[in-house]
């Protein structure tokens, strides 16, 4: 039954067309800030960290999706597509890439693919105007850490203000939330 309803509410969070979700801010630090938090997320674990963060502060939630689905199967997309759009610096095409201009503040997020940000998320970036944007980024990883996604971040994202990660393996851990609190106060 558990995996059933979870199935049904994967489902229908999946996006068609735009996939900008509103909500309050809830964080007085951020009252007076228009928030996004924009995400890649192929198997989970990024997305269960931008809904956090998302019932942290509020504002709105993108999710970043390719025009062309990746494969379901983690060898064929990790090993296959990721690594060479990784091997070749391809940016795939998006389905929406969003509009960041209304924001101030952008949290993006990207699991850690080949030492690098997803390959949508690079496209993400290097295709919106964040001239004068806060970027906060965060990242999921599987065991390689936070590498210099940051930086690529910063490079992709002209003219932006690109903070220190939050870093977390996998979906996180019971220490996740206060983690992420503790990271929103940091940055209030």
């Amino acid at each position: 039954m558990k995996k059933l309803l979870m199935f049904t509410i994967s489902i229908l969070l999946i996006c068609t067309g735009c996939t900008f979700v509103k909500a309050d801010n809830s964080q007085g630090g951020f009252m007076d800030k228009k928030i996004l938090i924009a995400y890649f997320s192929w198997g989970g674990n990024t997305k269960s960290i931008a809904e956090k963060i998302h019932n942290s502060v509020g504002g709105d939630i993108f999710r970043i999706e390719t025009a062309t689905p990746y494969p379901e199967d983690y060898n064929e997309t990790a090993y296959g597509i990721a690594k060479k759009q990784h091997e070749e610096g391809t940016k795939p095409e998006l389905k929406n890439n969003g509009d960041v201009s209304g924001y101030d503040i952008i949290f993006v997020g990207t699991p850690v693919w080949w030492y690098e940000p997803a390959p949508a998320v690079k496209t993400f970036l290097s295709e919106n105007n964040f001239e004068g944007k806060t970027i906060v980024p965060f990242f999921t990883h599987g065991g390689g850490g936070k590498y210099t996604i940051a930086e690529d971040m910063a490079k992709l994202a002209k003219g932006s203000k690109v903070l220190s990660p939050l870093v977390v393996y996998g979906k996180g851990n019971s220490e996740t939330d206060k983690e992420i609190d503790n990271r929103l106060k940091q940055i209030k």
